[in-house]
């Protein structure tokens, strides 16, 4: 597929979301369906956290400048926040973005930015306004904040996508560009960590001594050598979650047994850790090779540089040094082996990543359950998806098993204009559900809306942990079918909602509403009927609208001065919800028995 074949199909998969979300003639604005779309990629890929969309435009004071803000993202310890905001065009050709336009935008966005730090903000809007909570929590956090980052999301090609950074308030902003030929590489390799490429001439000021293996089969080199800790700090402090994209395990904390020995070590005995540790294991799409001072062979740079074992390692050292600034890192050495793949098949690559994932990590029990693609549920799920249709008895689903693989099936079996539209038409992007939609949609039909308002990665774990201790089952047909209808009653209770006027926390509504509804006539509603029907009937659709209205009221009332997003993450929330008083199901209703 082309830059401009993905583009025609980035726009449609826009006009799709759009004539989606519209019911009695409200609609979702083109530019919001695009930033939705590439800001959950981004969350999938490990490049920012639970994004939210948030569109604020004004001008504060009235003949102030212009501010815009499109969404954002802030991590689990409230120290890193990402705002987005979004220049779209609608585009069936590739067309360039001056600098100058990029930046403009870039500019609202941290005009935004201050108004919100200085508390203009807020002075100037009203208390009922979506715009005046996240105003505050901005405020609130900003002096806890150890990285901002400000993205504009466009269909055009930037010449640049990586600005100066600027200052708020004491504080420093990194500015980048997210735009069609970023996405493009992104979505149609399915690897992102493709674009984090590490010079070790320029973070260490010389390559890395290494001990160098060319491969003797077609699958990867190999090499050992010892990275700084300085170094190591820094590459994480940039990077941060990306360096870890194709790592089994998250960092746990530093009260773990081997967290704090690494802790111990870097404060007691740093010049020991080399001898104490057991290294790190990295993979990587490219490398380059260059002469040391003493003129052996040391690793230049690395592509696609990910840490598949040492996670804990690599975070340890980050937030060691940021507890404790006087630890002396410089004599800190990092034992790392280092494989530098040949593979041009993903799902080829994904399997040997994911055997190297297995077993290399040793310093914490990884179990089976976190080699999620791999695991057998869903590949199950996945033959399942390729092997069952749609009662019309041409349509399918499909599940994303692989990041990137709807595209690739696109790109594989599209041979030709015709083809491509057939494939289209048959299983068309709003019937592709990842692994972390699956979740989303099966944890709130089980009355988990608390989990899902965690975000897409935390809920995903919870989900994994269930399967890992049965009481999941294996998925069969009947199953299979059962978690689609639960798939449509989300995506229409999610489009029910996007069409009601709601300013913010749509996510938090519809994971809620879905919950209700399952509390309420879970017993009685038939999961077969949504399957027939491949949609909800005009009679559910309505009392769905009811019940969202309610959802929406009770989470503000029991929210009081918190914030939405941050109350919905509380099991008291979930409590509070179920306590209130919501529209019981009207009579004459199709899916529900009587």
């Amino acid at each position: 597929m082309t830059l401009e074949e993905f583009l025609v199909q980035t726009r449609s998969e826009v006009d799709a979301m759009v004539s989606e979300r519209m019911v009695d003639g409200a609609y979702l604005r083109a530019e919001l369906a695009f930033t939705d779309i590439v800001i959950q990629h981004m969350a999938e890929t490990g490049m920012t956290f639970d994004p939210q969309i948030l569109h604020i435009e004004r001008r504060i004071p009235a003949n102030g400048p212009r501010l815009k803000l499109n969404g954002y993202a802030v991590s689990d310890d409230a120290d890193q926040l990402d705002l987005y905001v979004t220049l779209y065009e609608g585009l069936d050709t590739i067309q360039p973005i001056p600098d100058s336009e990029a930046t403009k935008a870039a500019e609202q966005c941290l005009k935004f930015l201050e108004a919100a730090v200085t508390g203009k903000l807020t002075t100037a809007i009203d208390p009922s306004d979506d715009a005046y909570a996240f105003g505050l929590t901005v405020r609130d956090a900003y002096d806890g904040l150890d990285q901002i980052r400000i993205y504009v999301l466009t269909d055009r090609q930037a010449k640049t996508r990586v600005f100066k950074p600027r200052d708020v308030a004491g504080k420093s902003v990194r500015l980048e560009v997210m735009d069609i030929e970023r996405l493009y590489r992104h979505w149609s390799e399915g690897k992102p960590r493709d674009e984090l490429v590490v010079n070790f001439e320029e973070v260490c000021g010389t390559p890395l001594p290494c001990v160098y293996v060319p491969g003797e089969n077609e699958e990867y080199d190999y090499a050992l050598t010892a990275i700084p800790g300085q170094a190591l700090r820094q590459i994480y402090e940039k990077y941060g979650a990306r360096l870890l994209e194709a790592n089994v395990r998250s960092f746990l904390s530093q009260t773990g047994k081997v967290n704090k020995g690494i802790r111990d070590t870097l404060r007691d005995a740093p010049e020991r850790f080399m001898a104490y540790n057991n290294g790190i294991v990295l993979i990587a799409d490219g490398a380059g090779l260059a002469r040391t001072a003493d003129g052996s062979a040391g690793i230049a740079w690395l592509k696609g540089m990910q840490v598949v074992n040492g996670g804990q390692t690599t975070a340890s050292i980050y937030f060691t040094k940021r507890k404790h600034p006087e630890i002396d890192l410089t004599r800190v050495r990092v034992p790392a082996k280092v494989i530098v793949l040949h593979a041009h098949d993903p799902e080829a690559e994904e399997a040997l990543v994911g055997d190297i994932s297995r077993y290399a990590n040793s310093q914490n029990a990884v179990k089976v359950s976190d080699l999620s693609a791999n695991k057998p549920f869903h590949v199950e799920l996945e033959k399942l998806a390729l092997s069952t249709y749609l009662p019309d008895g041409t349509g399918r689903w499909f599940y994303e098993r692989a990041a990137g693989s709807y595209n690739v099936l696109l790109a594989r079996e599209g041979t030709t204009p015709a083809r491509l539209r057939q494939l289209r038409d048959t299983i068309p992007a709003s019937r592709k559900i990842t692994k972390t939609d699956l979740a989303k949609y099966a944890q709130a039909w089980a009355g988990r809306p608390q989990l899902v308002s965690l975000g897409s990665q935390k809920n995903f774990e919870r989900f994994m942990a269930d399967l890992a201790n049965g009481s999941t089952p294996a998925p069969d047909v009947v199953a299979y079918k059962r978690l689609i209808a639960q798939s449509i009653l989300f995506k229409a209770v999610h489009k029910i909602v996007q069409s009601g006027g709601y300013p913010a926390f749509r996510a938090n509504i519809d994971a809620y509403t879905v919950a209700s509804l399952s509390r309420l006539v879970g017993d009685r509603l038939s999961l077969e009927a949504v399957w027939q029907r491949q949609g909800l009937s005009p009679e559910l659709s309505a009392w769905i609208a009811d019940l969202a209205r309610a959802v929406d009221a009770a989470l503000r009332t029991s929210a009081g001065a918190r914030m939405v997003s941050e109350w919905a993450k509380k099991d008291e929330c979930w409590t509070a919800v179920s306590a209130a008083r919501l529209p019981a199901a009207p009579p004459g209703i199709p899916e529900l028995a009587r």
